[in-house]
């Protein structure tokens, strides 16, 4: 039976997927930069700081598969000098370091949760971003999970380390933080949202279904060295996803048509450009290949991950 490492093991996703390892019956370590509550039966390890010159020995002795969260990351007014270079010392540096004390202590697999912002950030209608595609990161934290993918790429080649790389779009589900949370409060507190005309399409995945991919990905043999996108079973426009929000939660939706266009235009005058065309802009990505490869398929649909998010963000 493998015994996995976590780390970011106290965040959105590593605390739920700790307590899915230990409900499948693994031994789960947990590395974390300082002491924090985790699920019963999880080993702790405090590592702090994770950088280049972060010490993982004691947290890797007999670890078969590291499952690595953590990560600085995506803030949409970044208000360090240098941003590039900070994320790059987590990220990057951080990641690589990790992964070298891995192959030295033995470890068999490193899972590396990256970023759909390595191939892009926006992917119309008609086009779904694969695995082919050439990665086109546009901002330092995206660019930051390239550079990450790329050295596990060689520290594998050079050490015989497995790597299994998963890029994500918009996880969401119960602990949810940032734009998502704050659209479940504007909705329930029935704010009107100028949404309506929202007819994009975008990919997200509910937590639930990432945890599951990811498990899959460590202890699957055909998964060693391979890069996979995944998703929910289904794309939603923003307007749609407003609609079942509302309806998870109860209650009616006010949103209504006010021209994009127009929206965009006062995003820039506030500042809120980032902001609306997340709101507005088309980001899809296929899964056919953790399909066909690994035979994943997502366990909960998006109606049952937007019940549990809301759900929780109710109690």
């Amino acid at each position: 039976m493998n015994q996995f490492l976590i780390t970011g093991a106290n965040g959105f996703v590593g605390k739920p997927l700790c307590a899915e390892l230990m409900r499948q019956g693994y031994a789960v370590r947990a590395a974390l930069r300082s002491s924090a509550c985790m699920p019963d039966g999880v080993e702790v390890v405090t590592v702090g700081n994770i950088d280049s010159d972060t010490d993982w020995t004691e947290a890797l002795h007999d670890i078969d598969v590291v499952i690595h969260l953590a990560a600085r990351v995506h803030v949409m007014k970044d208000t360090v000098s240098d941003p590039l270079a900070e994320f790059l010392k987590v990220n990057l540096h951080g990641t690589e370091n990790l992964a070298q004390q891995a192959a030295r202590a033995g470890v068999k697999r490193l899972v590396y949760v990256s970023s759909i912002k390595v191939n892009g950030e926006e992917a119309h209608n008609q086009h779904c971003y694969t695995e082919k595609d050439t990665p086109a990161p546009q901002d330092p934290y995206g660019i930051s999970k390239w550079q990450a993918e790329q050295a596990l790429q060689r520290i594998a080649q050079e050490t015989g380390l497995e790597v299994v790389i998963v890029r994500p779009p918009l996880v969401y589900g119960p602990g949810v933080k940032g734009n998502f949370i704050n659209l479940l409060a504007a909705i329930n507190s029935g704010i009107p949202l100028p949404l309506a005309g929202a007819n994009n399409k975008r990919s997200l995945i509910y937590v639930g279904n990432l945890l599951d991919a990811l498990i899959t990905c460590a202890t699957h043999p055909a998964a060693a060295g391979q890069t996979y996108l995944v998703r929910d079973g289904e794309d939603i426009s923003t307007a749609m996803l407003v609609e079942k929000i509302a309806a998870a939660l109860g209650r009616n939706s006010r949103s209504f048509y006010f021209p994009p266009v127009l929206l965009r235009v006062a995003a820039v005058a506030l500042g809120k450009s980032e902001q609306v065309a997340r709101l507005f802009d088309s980001l899809r990505v296929r899964d056919d290949k953790i399909h066909s490869e690994l035979g994943w398929a997502s366990p909960y649909t998006l109606e049952q991950g937007l019940f549990a998010t809301s759900a929780w963000f109710v109690e």
